[in-house]
């Protein structure tokens, strides 16, 4: 067995981070989720993200680069127990906890030499229009590739991406789902959504057809964030998912958990995340592994 617990397989996707883009504790918060995890280091969390691991070749893919990348980057080698090279990376969106980190790729930090990034045609023309992302594509440190939604786009010999659009606030660019297809598995990761009625077609014909599913699990219900304006920042409430999956079931082949929770969720705590076991949902918990 690997370092960590991880198992070593041909390829495996790694979660990194299950938090919403602000991590906990979030800065300037002082509920009882963010205090806890001040007080107590292993209550930290990173901002949603996973790796696909290739132990065979020693590389690895990241599904988002958060701010948290430095930290995610080096606790994963750490699982590893050796340095992987980094073969690229896909960004769902253009919401900070999800391409942030790619600014660690450029010459103030890691010097990276062509690392491509695949993205939706939308999100590739913000980068290329912005700095200082768009310096990382002048210097090369990064190269975007330009992916069409809804084709499966081969990343190396047995791995594949597909985007899958998403309805959500597309303030800069717009927002994708991931399916990532392996030699034997799938796995769907969909941190972000608005809602889920419009993609209900969609999510009825995808969830059946993987094997993992991390979806949206922001907040658990309508009534988590007094005082701020959810038509701001909508969410499904992981109470609307839970009714929503019932509709689809039964899902016999695929295993469900909610990730992307915010500080304020009460499934950080473990009784309450238990709670979710008899609707066959989980929690996602920072080094889960999901072979593909």
């Amino acid at each position: 067995m690997a370092p960590g617990g991880r198992e070593p397989g041909r390829l495996s996707v790694v979660v990194l981070g299950t938090a919403q883009d602000g991590g906990r504790p979030q800065v300037g918060c002082h509920c009882t989720h963010c205090q806890a995890a001040r007080r107590d280091p292993a209550l930290v969390e990173g901002p949603s993200a996973l790796a696909v691991i290739d132990d065979v070749h020693r590389q690895m893919w990241l599904v988002d680069v958060t701010p948290a990348f430095p930290q995610q980057f080096d606790g994963l080698e750490t699982r590893l127990g050796a340095p992987y090279a980094l073969a690229g990376a896909i960004i769902t969106h253009a919401h900070i906890g999800h391409y942030l980190g790619l600014a660690h790729l450029g010459r103030e930090v890691m010097g990276a030499h062509g690392v491509p990034v695949w993205v939706s045609p939308a999100m590739a023309r913000f980068l290329t229009a912005h700095a200082p992302w768009s310096q990382l594509v002048q210097l090369g440190n990064i190269r975007l590739e330009r992916l069409e939604p809804d084709a499966p786009h081969v990343l190396a010999p047995g791995l594949s991406a597909t985007l899958i659009p998403v309805p959500h606030r597309n303030e800069h660019a717009d927002t994708m789902a991931v399916v990532l297809e392996g030699p034997t598995r799938r796995l769907l990761y969909l941190p972000d959504i608005d809602r889920w009625e419009p993609w209900a077609d969609t999510l009825a014909q995808v969830l059946p057809s993987v094997d993992v599913a991390l979806l949206d699990g922001t907040f658990y219900d309508a009534d988590e964030l007094p005082g701020r304006n959810r038509q701001e920042i909508p969410h499904p409430p992981v109470v609307d998912t839970l009714a929503r999956l019932a509709l689809l079931r039964p899902l016999p082949r695929t295993e469900i958990y909610v990730t992307h929770l915010n500080h304020s969720n009460r499934l950080w705590d473990p009784v309450h995340a238990e709670a979710l076991a008899p609707h066959g949902v989980r929690v996602a918990r920072r080094g889960d592994q999901h072979e593909l």
